[in-house]
């Protein structure tokens, strides 16, 4: 750490590289239908009713789910309002300034990019050094400082040639295109790179503090290890220091037991969910709670195991494979990369409130980040030009969603 079994098959972003195990029947049996355009499967605990708990709460100091809280409807819809903007190449992460524009993270060209979301108008602002894209890293999920206002910092996450880390940058507009962004100061290092599993999304919580999503690399043991960076959830200062408040004293490491985390996002409580690649059977959203273990490599999924924290809601891997995701009045969007498919799961406190229910699927290929765009409004960023997809014309694309 740094401070200035089982399956065999191994599913990268979404895709088998050998033929995939067939899912048990008993499994299988528990797949439920959804009426959302398409079927797609879902699937709770295994005899259990379809909303799950999870064990805890997100935050030391998140409410519970009770009955006092309202439940959003349980049928949605999604209306594409428009392209945003197109030709994107492997776009990764998105964040929208405060005073309008978005920026969209390339995993293989290590550049960042803003968009105008009103003209669709794309300026480079520079190139990350010591970016190395290799499988499924490069220049991952980027966020901006609490303070942007003031400091107009940006932070990124990124495959290095020796690990993955995180950086920060001072944009500033006023300088020709392509030379925007200051020089990287790395505020974080040590985490273990692959090509395989690097994690890579990043976000600041309402607690002014930066949390990062990591993956074991394809070393699953990783996981299980409190010492390690790999297959964890990250909380640190916006300096890169142990965050105060952390289960582990000075560590960084939140919580552990996970495989890939892909998503991050909080609700309207501050309550943490995140998502999580699986590996032949199920994919996972978690609610985050301090300090606990969501089991892998022992465990994919809803487990008996007291020691794991289960999953709120868990997905057969080929219509998931989630990776990025949004909190908006109660509901959690979760988008798919191997599922091609954007998924609606309404919540109750930390439960998932009803089935969740499937959207554009197979519209706009694979989808890789979902965010927040203010009231029912979403920005949702296709990723087909990664190697793993087919791109279309016009691909890759950010696009407007409006939601409910």
């Amino acid at each position: 750490m740094r401070y200035r079994s089982r399956r065999r098959n191994r599913r990268v972003e979404g895709t088998l590289i050998v033929q995939r195990r067939a899912v048990p029947a008993v499994l299988a049996a528990t797949a439920l239908l959804l009426t959302a355009g398409c079927s797609s499967e879902w699937s709770g605990p295994p005899g259990a009713a379809v909303s799950t708990t999870a064990r805890g709460t997100a935050s030391p100091t998140s409410p519970s789910a009770n009955s006092a809280e309202p439940t959003p409807p349980a049928k949605g819809s999604v209306r594409v309002v428009r392209t945003v903007a197109e030709g994107l190449k492997s776009p990764w992460g998105l964040a929208p300034l405060p005073d309008g524009g978005l920026l969209v993270s390339s995993r293989d060209e290590g550049t960042i990019t803003r968009v105008d979301e009103k003209t669709g108008k794309q300026t480079q602002l520079g190139k990350i050094s010591g970016v190395s894209p290799d499988g499924e890293g490069g220049l991952l999920g980027i966020a901006l400082s609490p303070g942007y206002g003031a400091d107009h910092t940006v932070y990124a996450y990124f495959t290095s040639a020796s690990d993955n880390r995180i950086v920060r940058m001072l944009y500033d507009a006023g300088k020709p295109a392509g030379e925007q962004l200051g020089a990287p100061d790395t505020i974080f290092k040590g985490i273990p790179k692959g090509v395989i599993h690097n994690g890579g999304r990043i976000a600041f919580g309402p607690d002014g503090m930066l949390y990062a999503g990591t993956g074991e690399s394809g070393t699953k043991g990783l996981s299980q290890d409190k010492k390690s960076l790999g297959g964890k959830i990250l909380r640190m200062t916006p300096e890169g220091e142990p965050a105060p408040g952390n289960p582990l004293p000075g560590s960084v490491v939140y919580t552990y037991g996970h495989r890939n985390v892909q998503g991050l996002a909080w609700d309207d409580k501050q309550r943490l969910f995140a998502s999580e690649f699986g590996q032949d059977t199920w994919d996972e959203l978690n609610a985050i709670k301090p300090g606990d273990n969501y089991g892998w490599p022992d465990a994919e999924g809803t487990s008996s195991d007291k020691r794991f924290h289960n999953p709120i809601a868990q997905w057969h891997t080929d219509v998931a494979s989630p990776s990025g995701i949004a909190s908006v009045n109660g509901v959690i969007w979760m988008a798919g990369l191997r599922g091609r498919r954007l998924w609606r799961i309404p919540l109750k406190g930390t439960e998932a409130a009803a089935k969740p229910a499937a959207f554009l699927t197979e519209t706009y290929g694979r989808l890789r980040t979902v965010v927040a765009a203010g009231g029912d409004k979403l920005w949702l960023v296709t990723s087909n030009t990664d190697g793993r997809g087919t791109p279309k014309p016009g691909d890759d694309r950010i696009l407007e969603l409006e939601v409910t």
